[in-house]
């Protein structure tokens, strides 16, 4: 299964805090990769570096730079999943990527009550945002 990166965030001591779409968040520590793979030791002699990683375009993993790039995958397979008060949320763009669903649809979902305003989703501004639970009661499993 493909976890589309949305966010990363580097930490102290080599350790990237990485948001999926589904809504997890996951830590993932470089420092084993130091020794398995040459290239990345520049980012340990650089430090400043390693603070400019970024997702990949897409969300197919994240990128420093052209040569030193990790997959979605290893981040997820590798990462230890850790609690924030935004777990079991989404964005309803990501959240209709992943089900297939349009936006339109979604939004007639929360004006029809199948997705209850307030309980199942919210709107932030401009974005909405929706449970990851309710997504999969009124849609099933992505």
């Amino acid at each position: 299964m493909f976890h589309k990166v949305k966010n990363v965030y580097p930490l102290p001591d080599f350790h990237l805090s990485v948001q999926f779409a589904e809504g997890t968040t996951k830590i993932y520590d470089v420092n084993p990769i130091f020794d398995e793979i040459a290239a990345f030791r520049q980012l340990r002699d650089h430090p400043e570096e390693f603070y400019e990683v970024q997702p990949d375009v897409g969300g197919y993993g994240i990128i420093w730079s052209d040569d030193l790039d990790l997959s979605c995958d290893e981040l997820w397979d590798k990462g230890e999943t850790v609690e924030t008060p935004f777990d079991g949320l989404m964005a309803m763009s990501d959240a209709t990527e992943l089900w297939g669903l349009s936006e339109s649809a979604l939004r007639k979902a929360i004006s029809y009550g199948k997705l209850k305003e307030g309980i199942d989703a919210r709107k932030y501004g401009k974005q909405w945002i929706v449970s990851i639970d309710a997504m999969k009661r009124e849609y099933g499993e992505k």
